[in-house]
C-alpha cells in the first residue's frame, strides 16, 4: 500500500483524537474519587469534573471518527512560519514564569499585567510588528491592567476567592 499526503495527514489527526479521548477518560477516572454529596444548589463537587469528562470523551470519539473516515474536511492550509519563532517563545515563557514567581510579591494585578505585557511582546515580535517603542509598552501595560484588575476584583470582591494582592485592602 502506498502512502499519499492525505493518508499521512490522517495520523496526526488520529493522535489528537486519541489524546482528547484519553484525557476525558483520565478525568473521569479521577472524578471517581471525588465526593458526590450534594452541596449548595443540589450538585456535588464531582459534577463539573464528570461533565467535562463526558464532553471530552464524546469530542475525542468524534475527532477519531472524523480522522479515520477521511480526515478533517475543508481544513485550511497551514499558515504562519515553517519553523517555530523561539524568541517569541522565550518572551511568552518569561511572562508566565515571572507571573508565577512574583504573584505573591507584586500581587495578582501587577504580576498578571507583567505576564500580559511580556506575552504580547513575544506575539508582536513573532508577527513581525514594531514593538520596541515606548508607546507600545505603555499601551500594552494599560491593557494588561484593564484586563487583570476586573478579574482580580471579580474573584476577590464578588466570588470571595482569595488572590494575592499588593495591599491588604482587597482592591489592589
Amino acid at each position: 500500500m502506498t502512502t499519499t499526503p492525505e493518508t499521512n495527514a490522517v495520523w496526526p489527526q488520529t493522535l489528537v483524537g486519541i489524546g482528547v479521548l484519553l484525557t476525558g477518560l483520565a478525568l473521569g477516572f479521577g472524578a471517581i474519587s471525588i465526593s458526590s454529596e450534594a452541596g449548595y444548589g443540589g450538585v456535588g463537587p464531582n459534577f463539573l469534573p464528570w461533565l467535562i469528562s463526558v464532553v471530552l470523551t464524546i469530542c475525542g470519539l468524534f475527532i477519531l471518527w472524523e480522522a479515520r473516515s477521511g480526515g478533517f474536511r475543508e481544513l485550511d492550509a497551514p499558515s504562519g512560519a515553517e519553523h517555530a519563532y523561539w524568541p517569541g517563545f522565550v518572551w511568552v515563557s518569561a511572562g508566565l514564569l515571572l507571573n508565577a514567581a512574583l504573584i505573591t510579591t507584586l500581587g495578582f494585578i501587577l504580576s498578571c499585567t507583567l505576564c500580559y505585557v511580556l506575552a504580547v511582546q513575544g506575539l508582536r515580535r513573532a508577527a513581525g510588528q514594531a514593538c520596541g517603542a515606548p508607546r507600545v509598552w505603555i499601551v500594552d501595560t494599560i491593557a494588561g491592567v484593564l484586563i487583570a484588575a476586573p478579574v482580580f476584583w471579580m474573584f476577590t470582591q464578588f466570588l470571595a476567592i482569595n488572590l494575592p494582592g499588593l495591599t491588604n485592602s482587597g482592591w489592589l
